[in-house]
């Protein structure tokens, strides 16, 4: 069975896209079967791996309205051993629609149920905010990956999204794990960024990832040409860095 995970933090530009669509490409290289879940409106996710989002018929948005299957929203993607369920802006809109549904925070979770015994993990890339969309995620998921940036306010929010967690637990999904605390956009030279990995590492200890992700020119090139890192620039340090969480994942669930 399918472990289902959320890349989730309701602050913008902390690495969640990023993180994403780098460990699902990863992950795949490791020979692992790989659903990712574009489950932002931006739809970055899906254009990071090539798919033209303008052409995108069916997605996230027709999956949580139950209007298709699950199974029916896949497209290959060129990254070896991953599929993707594509975004695109109209999903939006089901924040709204959603609204009078019954039991709508259980859209996602119904869908993947005959879906994720296909694959070895489904990622799902959340949008930045704690919306009903993400709230879909996080009840259709195992575990959550929290990317933090090692910048200022890195730790500005993580409260909230820990009391969101909390309450999703009690509430909707009992079964839900933090997988681990993810230090992104790393720089060995800013005392900053050091100072954020003591600080996270002091008040979190056991739950932050081993692996750091560094800031790297080539991870913020590699989606304009609609590639992960690995296939962009695999010897970078962004997918030497990418390739590690995996592995630590991996064994982190062996």
């Amino acid at each position: 069975m399918g472990k289902i995970i959320a890349i989730a933090n309701q602050k913008g530009g902390v690495g969640k896209t990023t993180t994403s669509v780098n460990l699902a490409a990863s992950l795949g290289v490791l020979e692992k079967k790989i659903l990712l879940i574009d489950a932002d409106p931006q739809a970055n996710a899906s254009s990071g791996l090539g798919i033209e989002v303008e052409s995108v018929e069916f997605g996230t948005y027709q999956v949580l309205e139950h209007t298709i299957s699950a199974k029916d929203a896949i497209i290959s993607t060129n990254s070896p051993n991953v599929d993707i369920i594509p975004a695109h802006i109209d999903l939006v809109a089901v924040e709204i629609e959603l609204v009078d549904k019954q039991e709508r925070e259980y859209m996602l979770k119904k869908s993947l149920e005959k879906t994720k015994d296909n694959y070895d993990f489904i990622i799902i890339d959340c949008a930045p905010s704690l919306g009903l969309i993400t709230l879909n995620s996080l009840v259709a998921a195992n575990s959550v990956i929290i990317p933090i940036q090692c910048e200022y306010f890195a730790l500005e929010g993580l409260g909230k999204l820990l009391n969101t967690i909390k309450s999703v637990q009690k509430i909707h999904n009992t079964d839900l794990d933090i997988e681990g605390l993810l230090l992104t956009m790393f720089d060995s030279r800013l005392r900053l960024s050091n100072q954020v990995v003591d600080e996270v590492r002091k008040h979190f200890s056991s739950m932050v990832f081993n692996t750091i992700i560094r800031r790297n020119t080539r991870l913020g090139e590699a989606p304009s040409y609609g590639e992960s890192i690995i296939a962009y620039d695999a010897t970078s340090k962004g997918a030497v860095n990418y390739l590690n969480l995996a592995q630590e994942l991996l064994k982190k669930n062996s």
